[in-house]
């Protein structure tokens, strides 16, 4: 998984998903114990999972608690304004407009529309 998708969104929830993964592995070690090689890597996985979770856990703490820092910074109307409805309605169709142009690439201006830009401005 990309970090940048792994560390978007909330990192908290996310952290509770691999601390999930990681106790079903270190179960799943404990039962195959007997296999050495399999045990090796159940232990691994559960480990890694463990550990990311772990990680998303404090990352998530420290991502509220910036937040709330700079919440605290910012003025009480400012903070109403960024928080409201018609603030989380205008990003959202801001976002859906720049995902739309992203869709449809403009052409390439070809060199006959240069030459007609450059006389017009002149």
């Amino acid at each position: 998984m990309a970090l940048q998708r792994m560390l978007s969104g909330d990192p908290s929830k996310s952290s509770k998903v691999y601390l999930a993964i990681g106790a079903l592995s270190l179960a799943k070690a404990i039962a195959v114990r007997k296999d050495r090689e399999r045990f090796r890597r159940e232990l691994l996985d559960a480990g890694l999972f463990l550990g990311a979770g772990l990680v998303l856990r404090r990352f998530g703490k420290i991502k509220a608690e910036k937040r709330q820092e700079l919440e605290s910074q910012l003025p009480e109307w400012a903070a109403d304004i960024a928080t409201s409805d018609a603030a989380s309605r205008g990003v959202r169709s801001l976002a859906r407009q720049q995902l739309r142009g992203r869709s449809e690439p403009e052409p390439e201006p070809t060199l006959r529309d240069r030459a007609r830009s450059v006389i017009a401005s002149l």
